[in-house]
């Protein structure tokens, strides 16, 4: 995870010949320097996937696909295309309809719609070398055909955007609560650790919590929900919640 939260959103996923940047919510620059304190560089981007057009996970990515530095298709759904300003010049874009399967490299992306309020928001599931990663943030609540996609994942990341006290007390106006605690908006604590009580298959290695906000939720709140739900279950799932201002750590299967 190079970025995680209601600011900007990137993440980074390899192979020894494909690379991969899930969304560009940060600028171009910022992106390369995450990048480099990873040792990789933006000129060896492969593809880059969108999962909405919504600020936080587009916001570099105009300026990024147009770049002579980049090579790397852009990869969105065809309802999102429209969505997105990208300025004089369209560039080299791979739309796809959401639910669809697709290699990139060696490495087979499995597309799955959302609910968020965005046009066509999608999350995704790639598997490589035997390793199976699941990657679903921005949704309002975890339907049936999500859990369906997110069973047996070696990594999963999984949104933890708001707690519900800190939310109803907080600073925004009723109208973005009330958006933020939809069933278009964004998965509270209680429903991720429900989530992980009732659904979650265990089989992830590891759990990575992300799209935390800064303004409605803490990382330790966010532990505790998820380590009760864990050890509830005697589950030893490996767990991470990736934060807004610094890469996380780098996870090899």
């Amino acid at each position: 995870m190079l970025a995680s939260g209601s600011s900007g959103n990137a993440a980074l996923l390899s192979t020894d010949t494909t690379r991969i940047l899930i969304d560009a919510g940060l600028s171009m620059k910022e992106l390369s320097r995450r990048l480099a304190l990873i040792g990789e560089e933006i000129e060896r981007l492969d593809a880059i996937l969108v999962t909405h057009e919504h600020s936080d996970h587009v916001s570099g990515l105009p300026v990024l696909a147009r770049s002579k530095k980049v090579r790397a298709g852009v990869y969105l759904t065809r309802l999102t295309v429209p969505a997105i300003d990208w300025g004089e010049s369209e560039p080299r874009l791979m739309p796809f309809q959401a639910g669809a399967s697709f290699h990139i490299g060696n490495i087979e992306v499995n597309s799955f719609s959302v609910p968020h309020d965005a046009l066509d928001t999608v999350g995704f599931c790639f598997e490589a070398g035997g390793a199976r990663i699941g990657v679903v943030t921005d949704l309002g609540y975890i339907p049936v055909s999500v859990k369906y996609h997110l069973r047996r994942t070696d990594l999963l990341l999984l949104e933890a955007n708001h707690d519900l006290d800190m939310l109803k007390v907080g600073p925004y106006p009723w109208s973005v609560k009330q958006r933020v605690m939809s069933r278009v908006g964004h998965l509270s604590n209680l429903v991720m650790s429900e989530y992980l009580t009732e659904d979650f298959d265990g089989a992830a290695s590891h759990l990575v919590l992300g799209h935390l906000s800064e303004q409605n939720n803490h990382p330790e709140i966010v532990r505790m929900f998820a380590s009760q739900a864990l050890e509830g279950r005697g589950l030893r799932t490996r767990l991470t919640i990736a934060g807004q201002h610094s890469p996380s750590e780098i996870f090899r299967f």
